[in-house]
């Protein structure tokens, strides 16, 4: 079987209707659209949305705020996860990603300051806290935004 050679499987296509083409056609003068009215004119086609009159679905929903295309999706993580790690690791979103700590990182990861560490780490991430970059130096580490 070549490209050339394939054929729409029997009964299933039908030849065009040809409207308007005079009544000895059988679809003349009107051409299935009935007499008068809306969708009897040309270029009916309406607006998106138009329901007739009726008040349109998008302007009877609720509508609240936006959203800013600008913002920024940033992961959270607390300081006492990075407990995780061993004594002098260098942590950054690839480290953390292979501990499970992050699966996506998004925009950008932040360091919180919940919790305790104890543990001496270099971290490496895009954001910290007061609070948890003060934690991490308490604890002899490094906090080095990237």
């Amino acid at each position: 079987m070549k490209l050339g050679e394939l054929k729409p499987a029997k009964g299933s296509t039908r030849k065009a209707w040809r409207r308007g083409r005079g009544h000895g056609s059988g679809n003349g003068k009107t051409a299935g659209r009935g007499h008068k009215g809306q969708k009897s004119r040309a270029g009916s086609g309406g607006k998106v949305g138009f329901e007739g009159g009726q008040m349109p679905l998008y302007r009877r929903l609720p509508k609240r705020g936006h959203t800013c295309r600008n913002t920024k999706e940033i992961v959270a993580i607390n300081v006492q996860l990075l407990n995780v790690f061993e004594n002098g690791a260098t942590v950054d979103i690839a480290a953390l990603k292979q501990k499970g700590l992050v699966s996506n990182p998004r925009d950008g990861v932040k360091i919180l300051g919940n919790g305790d560490i104890t543990k001496k780490l270099t971290v490496k991430v895009n954001y910290f806290s007061k609070g948890a970059a003060e934690k991490i130096k308490s604890a002899g580490g490094v906090a080095e935004v990237v």
